[in-house]
């Protein structure tokens, strides 16, 4: 009797562990909490304080003379377009020369899409400023050391936005694929591998080319907006306009 009674206690002892784990270990409901706004909106309604102003102003008018530095002036604008467009052009050729002399090498392919380029470069004086309105962004200047079949990607995707590619020519036939590929004037080699001067965002997948993600880049060192406004103001001080064109890179047959 006594072991039947032991028998039946750890019976229900077990039912027990087994059912409550259900009610002890319920799923956690967060209860959020928000902090109290302390913010105040800023807008015309509120007065400068005139000490935070007298704090800043030497510092705006730095920012101010820096950016209204004329570092050039081209006869025309210099507009970026669907397919070639002397802008895309324009920096794609900046990139490879500079990447160049950064890695005191030759380098085979410059690559910038529209997509980078945030404003034309206007008529009459190119300031520092226009160089900021066209790139804004703290990009690198970066190098890969591109196989073939990579090279064949990006040639595929730049034949699919008919995009112009710096010391490249191709043609687009109907079907949308490249043809005719030429890199420096030379037929393209699958075999061989290219170095390409790119943008960092863009070495790393941006804007779709997720190609060159497993390629390590090489550091130049040198930020993009930098080899703009240095290439600008070296053609300056030789005394030439700022000027790029279409030049036929891309022919769609």
């Amino acid at each position: 009797m006594q072991f039947f009674r032991s028998r039946v206690a750890a019976l229900s002892l077990l039912a027990a562990v087994a059912l409550t784990p259900a009610c002890q270990r319920g799923s956690y409901v967060a209860k959020p909490e928000l902090a109290p706004v302390t913010a105040q909106p800023v807008g015309k309604a509120y007065a400068e304080d005139p000490k935070v102003a007298a704090v800043i102003e030497p510092y705006k008018q730095r920012v101010t003379q820096q950016m209204t530095e004329v570092i050039g002036m081209a006869p025309v604008a210099i507009t970026k377009n669907n397919g070639e467009s002397p802008l895309a052009n324009f920096v794609a050729d900046i990139q490879r020369e500079r990447a160049s002399k950064a890695l005191s090498q030759s380098i085979d392919v410059g690559v910038m899409t529209n997509g980078g380029l945030r404003a034309a470069l206007p008529a009459g004086n190119i300031t520092l400023g226009s160089v900021f309105e066209l790139m804004p962004f703290e990009n690198e200047l970066v190098v890969l050391d591109t196989p073939g079949p990579v090279m064949q990607q990006l040639f595929d995707y730049a034949a699919h936005l008919k995009m112009a590619l710096s010391n490249v020519t191709y043609s687009v036939g109907p079907d949308g694929k490249p043809a005719n590929i030429r890199v420096g004037g030379k037929p393209f080699e699958p075999a061989r591998t290219y170095t390409v001067a790119i943008s960092d965002y863009l070495a790393g997948g941006g804007d779709n080319m997720v190609f060159f993600k497993a390629i390590k880049p090489r550091s130049t060192g040198v930020l993009l907006r930098n080899a703009i406004a240095d290439h600008i103001r070296s053609l300056t001080k030789q005394g030439k306009p700022i000027e790029a064109k279409v030049e036929g890179r891309v022919k769609v047959m």
